[in-house]
């Protein structure tokens, strides 16, 4: 390449990099704007009564929820809003990796490991069932299904091509997992006193329940570090879940792929697109991977001890300002559209999933 072109190429490259920061800018700002505020409010608790009640992390998504209830950001902050909910989440569950040895891995142990993948199973099978009891459609049902019992939007995304499910079965699937995703890190940390948890059994107990990997820091760093590891572990092996279960329904939908499923008013048409595949990513996300990587560095002593407390730090920090992301994309109202039998049947199998997840707590014995 010549001289002339590389220099336009490199114009070019700036021109990209330029529009994709106004682009991202201002939304960023404004996360950033709330997680201050939120910080704020975490110091005057310190101040007033001597400790935080309410964390900066669950500060930040009530503050923007109630920004979001009085204000709908237009398409100028949209861009820097969705960066910080994801990319920015993404990047610090990369981070906290690092906080993440082998021996924690160990201390999981076989039987930990097998009983999520039997809660996974269970959970599927359970939410199907209360779904269809309440007369939702197959495909809307399976989507409830995944949904809840592995990881939320990102499930949902993946199996919706697989059994033909069309966008308003989506569209209606993907309705709660903003709402009930935030109701869960907001009221799950209230049960580690009613029921008596530790912060291991709370870690295991977030970790099968939250939706979203990112959400489990949420709701777990207000009761304690362990609790933030063994949340995150047991949800990454839930997540890891996924890829079986898209291959089995891969399998088995083929039939229910043919057919037009029952209409349902305001929920279904009854028309289906032709099933395709999934994209890799979907299966195994790259955060995941790379979180992995960070955890394999920290056991095999790669990353310097006096790097992990910033490390820790700056991954908080990602964390608040994409928990101030996830206030901000909270729309009560898209609970109302969704329907009544729709809010039944994702709240009825949330509950059943917490019920069976401090089953196996109580089952297996962890203190």
């Amino acid at each position: 390449m010549t001289a002339h072109g590389t220099d336009a190429a490199s114009r070019g490259l700036l021109g990209r990099l330029v529009w994709q920061a106004r682009d991202i800018l201002p939304g960023l700002a404004l996360c950033s704007g709330v997680s201050l505020a939120a910080k704020l409010f975490e110091r005057l608790e310190e101040f007033a009564f001597g400790r935080a009640w309410l964390e900066a992390l669950v500060l930040a998504i009530l503050i923007g929820t109630a920004v979001r209830t009085v204000w709908t950001p237009g398409q100028r902050w949209r861009g820097g809003i969705v960066y910080s909910a994801r990319t920015l989440l993404e990047i610090a569950v990369v981070l906290l990796g690092a906080s993440l040895s082998a021996a924690t891995i160990l201390a999981a142990g076989p039987a930990l490991l097998a009983g999520i993948a039997g809660i996974v199973l269970v959970a599927i099978v359970s939410s199907y069932a209360i779904a269809r009891a309440l007369k939702l459609p197959r495909r809307m049902a399976i989507l409830i299904a995944c949904g809840n019992s592995i990881c939320g939007n990102s499930a949902i995304a993946a199996v919706a091509p697989v059994i033909g499910a069309s966008s308003k079965d989506v569209t209606s699937s993907i309705a709660f997992t903003a709402v009930l995703g935030v109701l869960v890190v907001l009221g799950l940390p209230l049960l580690v006193p009613v029921l008596g948890l530790s912060e291991t059994q709370f870690g295991i107990m977030a970790g099968l329940t939250v939706y979203a990997v990112p959400q489990v820091l949420a709701a777990t760093a207000p009761v304690g570090a362990m609790a933030v590891q063994i949340g995150t572990l047991v949800k990454l092996v839930r997540v890891l879940m996924l890829a079986p279960v898209v291959l089995a329904l891969s399998l088995l939908a083929g039939r229910l792929c043919k057919e037009a499923d029952e209409a349902a008013p305001a929920i279904t048409t009854g028309q289906y697109p032709a099933r395709r595949a999934v994209p890799l990513h979907l299966l195994v996300p790259w955060f995941i991977v790379l979180f992995l990587v960070m955890a394999a560095l920290r056991s095999a002593g790669a990353i310097p001890a006096v790097l992990l407390p910033g490390v820790a730090a700056t991954a908080k920090a990602l964390t608040v300002v994409s928990m101030a992301a996830l206030g901000l994309g909270v729309d009560i109202r898209t609970v109302a559209k969704a329907g009544p039998r729709v809010t039944l049947a994702v709240t009825l199998s949330l509950i059943t999933l917490s019920a069976i997840s401090y089953a196996l707590v109580r089952l297996l014995g962890v203190v």
